[in-house]
């Protein structure tokens, strides 16, 4: 259930419109959909990194778009923004985090506003983190959706839960290929094969190797990168709100550790809410619950 939450509606308009920016140097796509163009700003970072959410963001952004003014983005070397241009610099965290905060500078001035919600799910979630800690005064709050907090801690501990897992069900071909894949992952075999095999344990769909190795050559050393910043140490403490949204099943960025982070995270406000019949991908496999509690919880408590 859905409730009203009412906003001043002079001069507004709704807003539907898919368009290039310049961001960081080169061309960069947006997405920038409301019924009112006078509701809060929230942008939506995917995860990945480069994995365009474009496609399926209706499935879990369409009923926030009546309360804010939802921008979905393809981030430098990633769906649309991919086909417009290569990036003109090395990939890091550096460069994706400063493409963030463009964007959101960006949108700052377009809507006349000093601050504007971030969600980001799994490496956006890190990214949605990390500009939280760094640059609070841009943010209204901080949504992270399955977010890496300690990534190469979380690699470590799902690990071992599935060579436990393959020990007791004398899963030899598991404990050959698993025995193989070191933290950080040297190489896109090794990525492939502690991914196959989660996504296997949980009883899902998993991509094909040939797909996983070619993400690797790109992305696997921005990915190791993020993977090494722990928030334990780096943010214990951060100056706007967080939340956090988390699947009861997520061995990818392990619930257990976003637990612990929260419980040490220091906030001026913070709340953390489990999705008891989600893994990792809880954009898509809860997505009602999801906006929901965006809409009736999250903006009362943070003003809009």
């Amino acid at each position: 259930m859905f409730l009203v939450v009412s906003f001043s509606e002079a001069q507004s308009s709704p807003i539907d419109t898919a368009e290039a920016i310049d961001i960081g140097g080169i061309k960069q796509w947006i997405s920038i959909k409301g019924t009112n163009d006078g509701n809060p700003v929230l942008l939506f970072l995917h995860g990945g990194p480069g994995n365009s959410a474009m496609g399926y963001a209706a499935k879990f952004s369409g009923e926030l778009q009546k309360y804010f003014v939802v921008v979905h983005w393809d981030q430098r070397e990633s769906g649309k923004t991919a086909e417009l241009n290569a990036s003109d610099k090395p990939l890091s965290v550096a460069v994706m985090e400063s493409d963030a905060i463009d964007v959101i500078n960006y949108l700052r001035k377009r809507f006349s506003r000093d601050k504007i919600y971030v969600m980001g799910h799994s490496w956006g979630g890190f990214l949605a983190l990390k500009i939280a800690a760094e640059h609070p005064e841009l943010l209204k709050a901080c949504l992270a959706v399955s977010p890496m907090v300690d990534q190469l801690e979380s690699e470590r501990l799902s690990l071992k839960w599935m060579l436990d897992k393959a020990k007791q069900e004398n899963n030899q071909e598991a404990l050959k290929e698993l025995l193989t894949v070191s933290v950080p992952f040297a190489n896109g075999e090794q990525l492939y094969y502690h991914r196959s095999w989660l996504i296997k344990m949980a009883g899902r769909k998993y991509p094909s190797k040939s797909f996983v190795e070619t993400w690797a050559t790109k992305w696997l050393n921005v990915f190791n990168e993020g993977s090494a910043v722990n928030f334990f140490k780096t943010a214990p403490k951060i100056e706007c709100p967080v939340y956090f949204f988390v699947g009861r099943k997520d061995y990818q960025t392990h619930f257990k550790l976003t637990e612990d982070y929260y419980n040490l995270l220091t906030a001026p406000a913070k709340n953390f809410y489990w999705f008891e019949n989600s893994g990792h991908n809880l954009t898509t496999s809860e997505p009602a619950k999801l906006q929901e509690i965006i809409i009736n919880d999250i903006l009362p408590k943070t003003g809009g």
